[in-house]
């Protein structure tokens, strides 16, 4: 009778008096925080203080429990309630700022977080926060913001590589350079921050310092940037044999693009070996070169065709094949000729080119049935 009499006193003193939790039962708070059941703890939390309260600690924990579940919709509730009470609560504007941004309301999370730069205008983590929140690397407030939050703390590292991208995209490699110079001193051993500096210290004419900070950082492993900016140093210090050999390991990671192609062919001519040079040129081109491109003039041929316009259809046909012989582009040409301008002889040697391209069997079954019954009809003729 006794546990039966102070359970029900404890209950009628916890509702007189919502800013004393005796009634909570922090083992099993702490319990359910230890194993992750943040879900539980609010609606444990939510189901002793009501809906109700406003015992603004009891609001900011429940909204808390429910973040950490990832119910932004209830979690916004209660950091809202909060917030009415407690306008300037640097945690809570913080916490509905990142509600915001998780719900993918950015000028919400603008709203909250500006009013954090009101109250507090040194606070780093609020302009690291509000210069995410511009994605372009060219807008200009993006820039503002990494400003600020370079100047309050240069050693941070995040920051620091953002804000030398920004200076890059606007030419200014040698703040970008500084910036990650000072971040690097703080943290020698970033890889990052290294990674990033060769870039930046290839704009810069810096090669010696490219090749010898990106050596070491190869040690660690193949990186394809690394590689590629140390390849480019080589190149321009004229060590052409270090150059190819680093451009040839992107090769083998099957990193290469139009413009790495591009230096080995310079590369190997330089070296005088033209043969190696021409190979390379030639892959040079076909790199630039999509390998869509005759597909899009059968596009455009088809399009001028249906628009009577056979000439220029013709043309657009031909200028395919110069970038690839496709089935596609040989039955159009044979049809063409064959039934719009009326051309027999050309009409019969792009049927037989398109046989000989060995279209799909299956797909073109159609086409191939009409093409070899095409090709004994024009020779029974001529």
């Amino acid at each position: 009778m006794k546990n039966i009499f102070y359970s029900l006193l404890l209950m009628l003193l916890s509702q007189q008096c919502f800013a004393k939790s005796s009634t909570v039962d922090q083992e099993k708070l702490l319990d359910l925080y230890q194993n992750q059941k943040y879900a539980e703890a609010a609606l444990y939390l939510r189901n002793i203080y009501t809906d109700n309260t406003n015992n603004q600690k009891a609001l900011i924990q429940i909204g808390y429990c429910f973040l950490m579940a990832s119910n932004n919709v209830e979690a916004e509730k209660y950091y809202s309630k909060a917030y009415q009470l407690q306008p300037q609560n640097l945690s809570i504007l913080f916490s509905l700022g990142n509600i915001s941004t998780r719900r993918g309301n950015q000028q919400m999370a603008k709203k909250y977080y500006g009013e954090i730069v009101k109250i507090d205008s040194n606070n780093f983590s609020v302009y690291k926060l509000l210069a995410n929140l511009y994605h372009s690397v060219k807008d200009s407030m993006r820039s503002v913001y990494l400003l600020k939050a370079n100047r309050l703390n240069p050693n941070e590292a995040d920051i620091a590589i953002d804000l030398a991208e920004v200076h890059g995209v606007n030419q200014e490699y040698e703040k970008a350079y500084h910036v990650l110079d000072v971040a690097i001193k703080a943290d020698i051993e970033n890889l990052v921050l290294q990674r990033t500096k060769l870039l930046v210290a290839n704009q810069l004419k810096k090669y010696q310092e490219v090749i010898t900070s990106g050596e070491i950082l190869l040690k660690d492993g193949d990186d394809a940037t690394v590689i590629r900016d140390v390849a480019k140093a080589y190149y321009y210090t004229k060590k052409y044999d270090q150059a190819i050999k680093h451009f040839s390991k992107l090769e083998k990671l099957l990193m290469q693009n139009e413009n790495t192609l591009y230096f080995t062919c310079l590369s190997y001519r330089y070296l005088k070996n033209y043969k190696m040079a021409a190979i390379y040129a030639k892959r040079t081109i076909e790199e630039a070169i999509s390998p869509n491109t005759a597909s899009y003039y059968a596009l455009l041929g088809l399009t001028y065709e249906e628009n009577n316009q056979f000439k220029l259809a013709n043309a657009a046909y031909k200028k395919g094949l110069q970038f690839k012989a496709t089935p596609t582009l040989y039955y159009r040409l044979a049809t063409l000729y064959d039934t719009k301008l009326k051309q027999p002889k050309p009409a019969l040697n792009y049927y037989k080119l398109y046989l000989g391209s060995k279209p799909n069997a299956e797909d073109d079954q159609v086409e191939i049935k009409f093409t070899k019954e095409r090709i004994a009809q024009l020779n029974l003729a001529y």
